[in-house]
């Protein structure tokens, strides 16, 4: 396999040896060019745990881990992100009240963010529910969320959210009360109206537009790597191939390559992108 000319990162993928395709599907991302990935933690539920105390989370982080040294040994840098998926609240509250879930939630926060600060990840993951839910639901998620902005301050480390489609403004206030830059919460499976750091999909129609705008974004495949639901959402080559096809369009330069895939990622992340 030659050398590639210019990094490729997807920002948000998930890759199950469990559920999924596992190394494989890594080995795809790599074949069509892909360089870096953020690894990111998948619901507790598709692990098979059960959380009733934050601590029991470490179980999710643990295994994320353990795949992202699986993933590293193709030769694709990995960056691991670890959090608690919002959708989890409707999960708990089957079986516990709203405020000993919304607990629960902060605790596996908590939880991920000691491995942000043991060097392990390099950032987290919370948010709110991305479908409609009662309004006691949604300020709880609020709550949640605005623990998951401070542990990311004092982290001094980004923040994927997963949330509503749409731009979510209100998240500005709160990641300037919890003194979180902007430019480091990042919308997960975003669009380029919001005032966060938007993380678009592979095949987002608006992306050509913010390149010739010189914005920043990110692009990401949220892999699903589901043997359930196969490709969902789309599949672990959609980055670098998608990148590619803009390249080979003249659509996109080299330069643009590295401003997206490495210059951006290293600004939101902190993290080096850099090809061996």
């Amino acid at each position: 396999m030659k050398s590639p000319r210019f990094p490729v990162t997807d920002d948000h993928i998930h890759i199950d040896p469990v559920n999924g395709r596992g190394i494989e599907a890594a080995k795809d991302f790599l074949r069509a060019g892909g360089t870096h990935m953020f690894l990111v933690s998948k619901p507790s539920w598709s692990l098979s745990v059960h959380p009733d105390a934050g601590p029991d989370y470490a179980r999710v982080f643990d295994e994320t881990l353990r795949v992202a040294d699986l993933i590293a040994e193709t030769g694709i840098t990995v960056f691991p992100v670890l959090g608690v998926h919002p959708a989890e609240i409707t999960r708990l509250t089957e079986r516990m009240t709203l405020d000993e879930a919304v607990e629960v939630m902060k605790g596996g926060l908590t939880c991920a963010a000691g491995y942000v600060s043991e060097g392990k990840a390099v950032a987290l993951k919370s948010g709110r529910p991305h479908y409609e839910v009662a309004p006691d639901i949604l300020a709880a998620s609020n709550q949640v969320l605005t623990h998951a902005l401070e542990l990311a301050a004092d982290c001094s480390c980004a923040l994927q959210i997963h949330a509503e489609t749409g731009p979510c403004t209100d998240i500005v206030g709160l990641a300037g009360e919890a003194r979180v830059p902007i430019e480091r919460v990042v919308k997960h499976y975003g669009s380029p109206d919001t005032p966060l750091h938007p993380s678009l999909i592979a095949k987002h129609e608006g992306i050509e537009q913010l390149v010739r705008e010189h914005r920043r974004f990110t692009m990401e495949s949220d892999y699903m790597d589901e043997n359930s639901r196969p490709g969902a959402v789309i599949g672990p080559k959609s980055v670098p191939r998608y990148t590619n096809k803009l390249l080979e369009q003249e659509k996109i330069t080299v330069d643009d390559c590295f401003f997206i895939h490495a210059e951006t990622v290293e600004k939101v992340y902190g993290v080096p992108i850099r090809l061996s």
